[in-house]
């Protein structure tokens, strides 16, 4: 497998001075402070990044003041409380993107979230103290415990609240395959294993976090779009 320091050059060369690539490398968020987050908050990022799978991202995070009316500034416990009849009412409120099976997914994700945080003493506790050497076990507990949330829709929530992780991007992925890492399905257990283990190693390499890791590895290929989706 390529070595840290030619990826960190191939992407310096493409990405203008040392200053101009790490500014974009920023870093995720600390044990202790993603430990602050709310049980709300993770539901809320999580039934975000569902309804921006297939949406423009815009079109959202626009309407997003909306959803949060609707779904009580997505409140676990209240949410936990709220009839079947009610959830299709909500579904068609015009403040949101009236998309019912995705709607479905609010209590759904609520109840797993409920069920984690029983156990782990909070949501946050749980993700903050999951080992970043095993992140794709965090992304498949996702996907099998909550609803919607298995390819790259569990790792972009985490990413956006801060929990350090790779995302499989197509910069990411067009890598990982002309390296001949993953030769079959993305998110097959098989590709799972075979890229947490580059990324392991990329991490001893350099003492860098898996995020800053990943935005290397697509700065270093591909289009390099600078944003969110490219990292």
């Amino acid at each position: 497998m390529e070595k840290y320091q030619s990826i960190y050059q191939r992407a310096l060369e493409r990405n203008g001075s040392k200053a101009q690539l790490e500014a974009l490398l920023n870093k995720p968020r600390t044990t202790a402070e993603l430990k602050q987050l709310t049980d709300d908050d993770w539901l809320e990022e999580f039934t975000r990044k569902i309804f921006q799978s297939g949406f423009y991202w815009s079109v959202i995070n626009a309407k997003w003041p909306g959803f949060r009316e609707v779904f009580w500034d997505f409140n676990v416990e209240k949410l936990l409380m709220m009839p079947p009849e009610m959830l299709e009412q909500k579904a068609s409120d015009e403040r949101i993107v009236r998309n019912f099976k995705k709607v479905q997914t609010i209590p759904e994700n609520c109840l797993m979230i409920f069920e984690t945080a029983q156990e782990h003493g909070s949501f946050a506790d749980f993700v903050a103290n999951w080992p970043v050497e095993d992140i794709t076990g965090l992304w498949l507990y996702l996907k099998k415990h909550g609803s919607r949330l298995g390819g790259n829709t569990g790792s972009f929530a985490l990413r956006a609240l801060g929990k350090d992780t790779f995302v499989l991007s197509r910069d990411v992925e067009a890598y990982c395959r002309a390296n001949e890492i993953i030769d079959g399905g993305l998110h097959s257990k098989r590709s799972l294993d075979a890229v947490q283990a580059f990324f392991n190693d990329l991490q001893q390499q350099s003492g860098r976090t898996l995020q800053e890791l990943s935005k290397l590895v697509a700065y270093s290929v591909g289009d390099n779009y600078v944003g969110f989706e490219s990292s």
